[in-house]
């Protein structure tokens, strides 16, 4: 009685893992499967995430632009918001961080390139006060860049950024069109014709 027990135990057991291994295969393919469908078809600038621009990436779903206070060079308020209805390449950056000293005049270039009523750039400095910026831009003769500072040290955070550099492109209505986390060179043709293409897209 006790053997036929314990055989009908291990065919249950048995029957048991199958089921369970079935389950978990049909999950995972209907999860392969739903992925595939939810999926963003590629940005309109994804063929030109190369070269320089190779780790411009587009995000599923990118966070809001961040709407925190930002003093001006001038010492006036303003938001990201007011800057809407031309395309703007948000950097933030640090004096004390190296990669983002080693771009810096890259962006400054690009300003001097494409700068305009319809695009900008706008680097925004997270150093603890704005003096260290403004003595960063005079001892590297950055002419082009104008001066911008987040007090509250929270707008990168808010932007979803993990770390700074980070450069995000916005379009003409705060949306975000795609990021480039760490350093790179702005003022290469493939950034040149990355920014030209958005111009013309957005």
């Amino acid at each position: 009685m006790f053997e036929r027990f314990g055989a009908f135990l291990k065919a249950r057991g048995l029957t048991s893992a199958i089921i369970a291994a079935a389950i978990l295969g049909l999950a995972g393919f209907l999860y392969v499967i739903s992925t595939a469908l939810v999926s963003s078809p590629p940005g309109p600038l994804d063929s030109y995430a190369r070269g320089e621009m190779s780790q411009f990436v587009t995000l599923n779903e990118a966070p809001p632009q961040p709407l925190g206070r930002i003093i001006t060079g001038e010492g006036e308020e303003m938001t990201l918001a007011d800057r809407r209805g031309g395309l703007v390449l948000v950097n933030f950056w640090a004096t004390w961080c190296a990669p983002c000293v080693v771009e810096m005049p890259e962006l400054d270039a690009l300003q001097a390139r494409l700068g305009s009523e319809d695009f900008e750039v706008m680097a925004i400095s997270m150093d603890r006060t704005m003096d260290e910026a403004r003595r960063f831009y005079e001892e590297n003769a950055l002419e082009h860049l104008a001066l911008y500072h987040d007090p509250a040290l929270r707008l990168a955070m808010a932007a979803g950024s993990r770390g700074l550099p980070t450069t995000i492109l916005y379009d003409r209505h705060g949306g975000e069109i795609g990021r480039l986390t760490g350093e790179a060179a702005w003022a290469s043709d493939d950034a040149i014709a990355l920014i030209e293409a958005a111009l013309e897209r957005y």
